[in-house]
């Protein structure tokens, strides 16, 4: 009978890469379904190869997971089989997370460590320790144990140590690092755990960073991150630079790799034919090997994975070779975000990094590429026109989140940026756009709906619609949990409020300026600290206390200058100031003030700013 099973294996192989998928499983599953039993081990082994094949394929958890509760009935009574209980453990665990059933998941990992505890030391033994604990850090992340999360990673990387293995030593600590700055209790704890990664990354052998692109990215954004956590927006931009030259690197070479493959397709249905000479033959052999052996050199993990049963990426299809940007080795095999998601995510760095200093031109490429490429891949979810939160697959919803929330990000950019433009067509339409989407998926998007009626008060006082401006802020300032964005939309909603110049609106400007400025010391960073001395100063200002509003302004334009770089700001900052040396009969400071305003706000394409500054100039 295993002759037979060896068999419907082979078969099965042959239908998975000619894309029949069903007839590969049901090739599979003749061996289950037989009314002649086959030894256990043959049918553990059919069991994790269909759940496998489920996973990568389709989107038919549930099926995978009862084939792998079974094969774990079937291991219970073997003795030995070390590496596929594991297997069996790790698929189950990600099969339970993918239907949302984290207590099982959890109770399969704990077991699943049981198991690699008493195995003994060996590296492999080692190798899956750390692929339950990288689970099971995430199970536990997703009940927002974060505490017990960190100890599960810590338990890797010292597993990782153990074996002297650097890159699974930096997967770790990488994980570790994201969690800090999720939990974000104290600052001092994740500056430590970004030195770690730093000291890791460092240990690293220059030749080894160049194959673990996926670490290089995940590090490089997770310390993005951290300097937009912390306002350090100067620092941030080494970083962002980094990422976007590796990016284009990746790029290149994935042509690259393409070239080299339809060559060697070209060689190979070349030697198939049968009337080629024996000199013509050996040479396009030569060439075949050549292409292969550049093909093999350019994999990194990838190569070395073919093997393994961890599915590539859950409730996707397969993808192609460098589709995937790995965190880690087999058994691991993981990976944090899709290459897409991750490139998007750069896009979406470099506007972040570019719009406040005017770089439009080159905004406005990154979000349509980025854009263009999170629509391709919502329409590979199943995402099309009409489909709504509720039409999803369970396993898709978490990878649509991840694709609709970049897709918010990148309007919520273009919306700010048009604004900065005056472009209110374009503006009002791509908010039209992020309302839709957040009406389909109301959950999913769920903390989007302040950001949307925030950028409805920006619009509103773009177009001088001060009371209506006013009233979004304060609307979007209910609708989030976050302190630090309350504060920021409250003093927006100041500003309106100032706009309109009279003694009840200067009244609601100062109650909601004064509990922002009062407690604005205790933000991580100086955004909020910075727009609180702004908002304050104009308020002094329209209330005649004019030197004090200089002091208020004045400190409020170093911070924005020293730890920001946020040109538009500054050249706010700078008009209001001017506009101060003017009340204060100091024309020649507020001429020369002015001026630099100005030559901003047109670097900028800063239309309101330039009207702006031009209005007071001409007072």
């Amino acid at each position: 009978m295993e002759a037979v099973a060896e068999g419907l294996w082979g078969l099965a192989d042959y239908q998975e890469q000619r894309g029949e998928i069903g007839k590969a499983v049901k090739c599979l599953e003749a061996i289950c379904q037989s009314d002649v039993s086959f030894f256990p081990i043959v049918e553990v082994k059919t069991r994790l190869r269909i759940a496998t094949l489920l996973l990568k394929h389709s989107h038919n958890v549930n099926h995978a997971k009862s084939h792998l509760e079974r094969a774990q009935l079937l291991l219970k009574s073997i003795p030995s089989c070390f590496d596929l209980k594991c297997r069996a453990y790790s698929l189950l665990s990600q099969c339970y997370h993918l239907v949302g059933a984290i207590p099982p998941q959890k109770q399969v990992l704990h077991k699943a460590l049981e198991l690699s505890v008493s195995a003994g030391h060996e590296i492999t033994v080692k190798l899956w320790s750390c692929n339950f604990n990288s689970q099971l850090a995430n199970a536990l992340i997703i009940e927002g144990d974060y505490r017990s999360s960190i100890s599960a990673l810590e338990a890797g990387f010292a597993c990782a140590t153990e074996i002297c293995y650097p890159e699974l030593q930096m997967f770790f600590a990488t994980c570790m690092l994201h969690v800090h700055l999720m939990q974000w209790d104290d600052e001092n704890t994740v500056q430590l755990a970004v030195t770690k990664c730093d000291e890791v990354w460092e240990s690293l052998d220059p030749q080894k960073r160049q194959q673990c692109l996926g670490l290089l990215f995940y590090n490089e954004l997770l310390h993005i991150f951290y300097r937009l956590r912390i306002c350090d927006y100067k620092n941030a931009t080494p970083h962002v630079e980094r990422l976007d030259a590796a990016m284009k690197a990746d790029l290149q070479q994935m042509q690259h790799v393409q070239q080299l493959a339809r060559e060697l397709d070209a060689v190979n249905q070349s030697l198939s034919r049968s009337d080629l000479h024996h000199r013509e033959r050996s040479a396009l052999s030569e060439k075949q090997a050549r292409l292969q052996h550049q093909l093999s050199s350019l994999s990194t993990w990838s190569s070395t994975a073919k093997g393994s049963l961890e599915p590539a990426y859950f409730g996707n299809m397969k993808r192609t070779y460098g589709d995937k940007l790995e965190l880690a080795p087999p058994p691991i095999d993981g990976e944090w975000l899709p290459k897409s998601a991750v490139y998007a995510l750069v896009d979406l760095m470099m506007v972040a990094s570019g719009r406040p200093k005017g770089n439009f031109k080159e905004c406005a490429k990154r979000i349509q590429s980025g854009m263009l490429t999170i629509q391709e891949e919502l329409v590979k979810l199943g995402i099309t026109d009409g489909v709504r939160e509720v039409n999803l697959q369970h396993s898709a919803i978490w990878m649509a989140g991840v694709y609709l929330m970049l897709l918010m990000q990148f309007l919520e950019n273009k919306v700010a940026m048009e604004l900065t433009r005056s472009e209110f067509v374009e503006a009002q339409e791509a908010l039209v756009q992020m309302k839709n989407w957040f009406m389909r998926f109301p959950t999913i998007l769920q903390t989007c709906e302040s950001i949307i009626e925030m950028l409805r008060g920006q619009y509103a006082h773009s177009v001088g619609c001060y009371n209506e401006a006013a009233f979004h802020y304060i609307e979007a300032a209910k609708l989030t949990e976050s302190k630090s964005m309350q504060a920021i939309y409250q003093i927006y909603a100041a500003v309106s409020y100032i706009c309109i110049g009279d003694s009840e609106s200067s009244t609601q400007a100062l109650d909601l300026i004064g509990p922002v400025y009062r407690m604005m010391d205790s933000f991580v960073g100086v955004r909020e600290k910075t727009t609180a001395l702004f908002a304050y100063g104009l308020l002094l200002m329209k209330q005649q206390d004019l030197q004090e509003a200089r002091n208020r302004l004045a400190k409020g334009l170093q911070l924005t200058h020293t730890h920001l770089g946020n040109l538009q700001l500054v050249s706010q900052y700078l008009t209001i100031l001017g506009s101060l040396a003017l009340a204060l009969h100091d024309p020649g400071q507020a001429r020369e003030i002015l001026r630099s305003s100005l030559t901003l706000a047109k670097k900028l394409s800063d239309i309101p700013a330039q009207i702006w500054v031009l209005s007071v100039m001409t007072d």
